[in-house]
């Protein structure tokens, strides 16, 4: 495994999307036993997208535009509705004292479907992964299985830490009604912005 590899990840990885906002919208607003659910439910989603380049789904998706539009423009409703859910008190910024399995389940599911209705990952694995692994590889796809692990432990990883930072602030965040009006508004705002840079991208 190469250091190129793993510095690319980790730029990819750390770079602020969707699953960075959502991972420290959970942190502020449930705390860090619910960031640690997002980054986790953020990983699984990475799981779909693997298994499609795996199977030949993800190339189909890369030469088909209909294919393609179709899951970007599920992502952008997705993350409209995300938006929306930041605005309202008792939608996705909800300050709980703790989180319950109801909530608890809402943040895995929410969070694996922000990573499933997002195109670019799936290509991400055919276009990106298959450039760290050498022609004359035995097992190409134990390889492929490898590179992937690493990326979706990094994602954890980097995901976790911006999330538990979040929870950290949160008590400074909670007390304040104003501060806490301000925050869905950014995160509303961030979600919209996702969605715009979502919609305006191409294959």
């Amino acid at each position: 495994m190469s250091i190129e590899f793993l510095l690319t990840t980790l730029i990819i990885v750390a770079s602020p999307g969707t699953g960075v906002v959502y991972t420290l919208a959970a942190g502020l607003s449930r705390g860090a036993r619910a960031s640690l659910l997002a980054a986790f439910a953020c990983t699984l989603g990475i799981v779909p997208h693997l298994i499609a380049a795996l199977t030949g789904l993800a190339a189909l998706l890369h030469a088909s535009a209909l294919a393609f539009m179709i899951v970007k423009y599920l992502g952008v409703a997705y993350l409209l509705y995300m938006a929306w859910q930041s605005l309202r008190e008792n939608g996705a910024l909800k300050v709980e004292p703790g989180t319950d399995q109801r909530s608890a389940l809402k943040i895995v599911v929410d969070g694996v479907l922000v990573n499933i209705l997002n195109p670019k990952l799936s290509i991400f694995f055919v276009a990106f992964l298959p450039q760290f692994i050498s022609p004359g590889d035995p097992s190409p796809l134990s390889s492929m299985l490898e590179l992937s692990g690493v990326f979706m432990a990094m994602t954890f990883v980097i995901f976790a830490v911006y999330g538990v930072f979040a929870a950290a602030m949160r008590e400074r965040v909670v007390s304040r009604p104003a501060v806490m009006a301000w925050m869905r508004r950014t995160f509303a705002a961030a979600f919209v912005m996702l969605g715009a840079r979502l919609a305006l991208t191409e294959r």
